[in-house]
């Protein structure tokens, strides 16, 4: 197979996926080994970005997605009805923030932090997929323990979970105790 045929079948997958796909899964379904596999999906993302595309493939926490540039949304906009979805709350925001910075995080290691109840914030960011339950903690009362997820990242426009804002000012104090 050559690499016209290989980025065109890519191409495919991605497209007729709609969501992000794991590397794992394009190396398995290519028979490609992944270091090669990362090579072709750059020089794609790179052409892509050179002749200035209506599409773009992105990368995120090991996955790639094909998607629109962010530079037509007002054109795609005309075409779909927009979601009116809210906003996140400050709160929500702050919850969010608590858990990307520390997960996985149990509701009552947010709430000491907050100094308030995060019921509310924590559904509304179930309900939007941007965090959700690891696990439970094994302690007293087996508490769940949330994480941020792959859509957490693409919102974001993140490739990975490394590339968060350092928290200046903050080295010294120690948010959450962890083993």
């Amino acid at each position: 197979m050559d690499i016209k045929e290989i980025e065109s079948i890519i191409e495919g997958i991605l497209f007729a996926s709609g969501d992000a796909v794991h590397i794992e899964k394009l190396s398995d379904i290519l028979q490609i080994d992944k270091n090669t596999l990362r090579s072709i999906m750059n020089r794609m993302m790179d052409y892509y970005s050179y002749e200035r595309r209506g599409i773009q493939i992105i990368e995120i926490d090991n996955c790639y997605q094909l998607c629109t540039r962010p530079e037509y949304y007002e054109y795609i906009r005309k075409l779909v009805e927009p979601k009116h979805k809210q906003g996140l709350s400050n709160a929500a925001l702050e919850t969010l923030a608590i858990i990307a910075y520390n997960q996985p995080v149990t509701r009552s290691d947010i709430e000491q932090i907050r100094g308030v109840n995060c019921d509310s914030a924590l559904n509304r960011l179930l309900d939007r997929g941007l965090i959700e339950e690891k696990g439970r903690l094994d302690a007293p009362g087996k508490p769940i323990l949330y994480r941020t997820t792959r859509e957490f990242l693409r919102c974001f426009g993140l490739r990975s979970l490394e590339e968060l804002p350092q928290m200046h000012g903050l080295d010294e104090l120690t948010i959450l105790e962890k083993e």
